[in-house]
């Protein structure tokens, strides 16, 4: 390990402020998501990027792209969903292999219902502590990362331009 970049003070204090507050706020919105609503955060974010697809329906692959999570735990989290009534699973008719995830009109409610405990918790547990400058940098700072690690994941959409 001789190759290794140490981080230096400066960075060392930055990757454990980033990993701390990435974990308090993930903890935070799946806790409230859970309490209030009976969903997880992967459970909300699937519905979200589903009710966003045009005909609110999506590929799994899509899916996993989107989330850059593997298919298997997209399929798994979205058999929950069917079971609760939330989404369906449409097989895809130009591919047989394929198949959509298509929200429910109670999928539709359920999304509707959360996302007002979602926005006020991004707001209470993130938006709230930063100034519009950090909020910019952050943004930038992730698309980065994200950019950074396209060339893991080739089949993952580039990012929407940032308004």
């Amino acid at each position: 390990m001789a190759d290794v970049r140490w981080l230096d003070d400066d960075e060392q204090k930055a990757w454990r402020a980033f990993i701390t507050a990435t974990v308090l706020i993930t903890r935070a919105l799946d806790k409230e998501m859970r309490d209030e609503h009976g969903l997880s955060l992967d459970d909300y974010a699937i519905l979200a990027l589903t009710s966003e697809a045009p005909g609110q329906r999506l590929r799994f692959g899509e899916l996993a792209q989107a989330l850059r999570a593997p298919k298997a735990h997209v399929t798994y989290r979205s058999q929950r969903l069917r079971e609760l009534g939330l989404v369906e699973r449409i097989d895809c008719p130009e591919d047989g292999r394929g198949a959509y995830c298509e929200l429910t009109p109670k999928g539709r409610r359920a999304i509707e219902d959360a996302a007002p405990t979602h926005v006020a918790g991004v707001r209470t547990h993130l938006l709230d502590h930063l100034s519009a400058n950090q909020r910019d940098a952050l943004g930038q700072a992730c698309d980065a990362v994200l950019d950074g690690h396209a060339a893991t994941c080739p089949e993952t959409p580039p990012l929407p331009a940032r308004t």
